[in-house]
């Protein structure tokens, strides 16, 4: 009885002493011997709360931000992080904090974790979960549950947790005791990063969190080890080459997987030193320069429906690049694939050549390969890509210059943003027309610096996102600049996220660009067209 007692007099001490230190401390580093109580090796004998146990895990791991909504049960591992100096940023909505976490991931191929409380809150974290799982962005997610010994009593917020992450997760697990808390952060932490990188889930039972442990008791793990990065074959390189040079009229495509793979070098030593027309999809932008001068983006639709060899750099043939099917692209065009992914390899068209290898590596030893070959800029190929471009130009030219109306259109308000972008500003953008026309108009010249709706389309992620990116500029570069633009019903979704980025004075820049409704704002010609398509426009354009 007396000992039972005095742990808990323990825990309240120790919690009581937690608090105090998060309420009274600013967390900086001058102050870090003071605050500093869970450190990577705690001295044996002493009994440790299982809050700081999840932190210390955590920290080891090298998780540096996490994203939440803190309550019952785990705002004790909120408190217990930040004495960590671990980074948390309390959001509004656990939806936004699972964004966030996941745009950490991308931006530094490195999970966040988004902590969330029982039931409900981690239900609000699903959408984000699903996002990143699709995406392939490396997040962990941590929930608070209702305690072991209260399971199917209909305890407060009780929920079939683990089986709810399941669907949206690579890994999910409850964590079971005190003893296994490292076993188990280590393992959410490096399923996460192994390809295909995606979510891991972990479900903290109540009572764990404030219950302690002795030091000695505790399964120690080291930190997880970096993944694989696997070579292609030489039968494969030499293939490789041979489909290029067959080939009249190639074009690569970067997918966000180019730039997720740090491979921004490599692409662009590679593309200038064949001399090959390029294109990227959405979130591929900036991997190379947005206005280099082998960029054919402005003609994307020639390049694609024409092309008779694409090279695939960390893209997917989905319904970004409409499956890789005709009418779009050439029924006969010979595609060249590079994933870790099994599941990627062939998917929706027979690749020519498929070679199951890390992105990065692969452009390596094809960098190194000693050829005298380069693609003739005067073909025929180069001559109706410059001759598409420059049609397209006029044609934006245009639309910019346009005084149909009295009211900005999306290319002459587009333009105006874009004059005084700085040229290595991150940019946020989602919504429907202003991120479609947005993706053409705000150029991008640095990798990972656009976030967007993603290969999920997901409407809302955008405050999130750009908290997150603010986070890490902050503490890593601090004169970079991030710039949100919305559309006005897309900022619906996640708007109170605003006053997280002002309280944690982020200098983030939001532009609403306020047409007036979903789609709205496009010219009466387009309209029409829309309305030919679907009856139901003609009747309700009010969405």
């Amino acid at each position: 009885m007396y000992s039972a007692i005095i742990r808990q007099v323990r825990r309240k001490l120790l919690f009581s002493n937690t608090l105090r230190t998060c309420l009274t401390s600013k967390m900086e580093a001058s102050s870090k011997s003071q605050i500093d109580i869970v450190s990577n090796n705690l001295p044996e004998g002493n009994e440790v709360m299982g809050a700081q146990l999840i932190a210390e895990a955590l920290k080891k791991q090298g998780i540096e931000y996490i994203f939440g909504v803190v309550g019952i049960p785990i705002i004790e591992v909120a408190f217990a992080a930040q004495q960590s100096q671990i980074k948390y940023i309390g959001m509004h909505n656990e939806q936004s904090a699972s964004y966030a976490a996941s745009a950490i991931g991308y931006l530094t191929g490195k999970p966040a974790v988004c902590l969330t409380v029982s039931g409900p809150g981690l239900i609000h974290a699903l959408g984000g979960m699903a996002n990143a799982q699709i995406n392939k962005w490396p997040m962990v997610v941590l929930a608070g549950s209702s305690d072991q010994p209260q399971e199917s009593m209909g305890a407060f917020q009780e929920f079939p947790q683990v089986e709810a992450a399941r669907l949206f997760s690579k890994y999910a697990a409850r964590i079971s005791t005190l003893e296994r808390v490292p076993f188990f952060v280590e393992k959410a932490v490096r399923s996460s990063i192994y390809s295909p990188s995606g979510v891991s889930y972990l479900d903290i039972p109540g009572e764990l969190v404030t219950s302690s442990i002795d030091s000695n008791r505790i399964e120690q793990v080291p930190k997880y080890k970096l993944p694989p990065k696997p070579a292609a074959s030489r039968e494969s390189l030499d293939e490789f080459f041979n489909l290029l040079k067959q080939s009249q009229k190639p074009l690569v495509i970067i997918g966000k997987g180019c730039s997720y793979g740090f491979a921004e070098e490599e692409a662009k030593k590679f593309i200038e030193q064949y001399n090959l027309p390029f294109l990227a999809t959405p979130m591929g932008k900036g991997t190379l320069d947005d206005r280099h001068s082998l960029s054919v983006g402005a003609a994307r639709s020639t390049a694609l429906k024409d092309a008779d060899c694409i090279i695939l750099l960390g893209a997917r043939l989905n319904w970004m690049l409409h499956f890789g099917k005709p009418p779009r692209f050439d029924p006969n065009v010979k595609i060249i694939q590079i994933d870790t992914d099994t599941h990627e390899l062939h998917n929706n068209v027979q690749s020519a050549l498929a070679i199951q290898a890390d992105l990065k590596t692969v452009l390596k030893q094809l960098n190194e390969i000693k050829t005298n070959w380069k693609y003739d800029a005067a073909t025929q190929w180069w001559n109706l890509l410059r001759k598409k471009l420059t049609a397209n130009k006029q044609r934006s030219d245009a639309l910019i210059n346009s005084t149909d109306s009295s009211m900005l259109n999306y290319y002459s308000a587009f333009n105006a943003i874009q004059s005084i972008l700085p040229q290595d500003a991150i940019i946020v953008s989602e919504g429907a027309n202003t991120m479609d026309i947005g993706r053409t108009m705000l150029l991008n010249s640095k990798a990972r610096h656009r976030l967007d709706a993603g290969t999920f389309g997901t409407m809302g992620v955008g405050p999130g996102f750009a908290i997150a990116a603010a986070a890490y500029c902050q503490d890593y570069e601090p004169e970079k600049r991030v710039i949100c633009v919305e559309g006005d019903s897309a900022f619906g979704f996640s708007g109170l996220e605003f006053e997280t980025a002002a309280r944690y004075n982020l200098p983030i820049i939001f532009i609403i660009i306020n047409n007036g409704g979903i789609y709205a704002g496009i010219d009466a010609e387009s309209f029409q067209e829309a309305a030919k398509k679907d009856a139901a426009l003609k009747y309700n354009f009010i969405l």
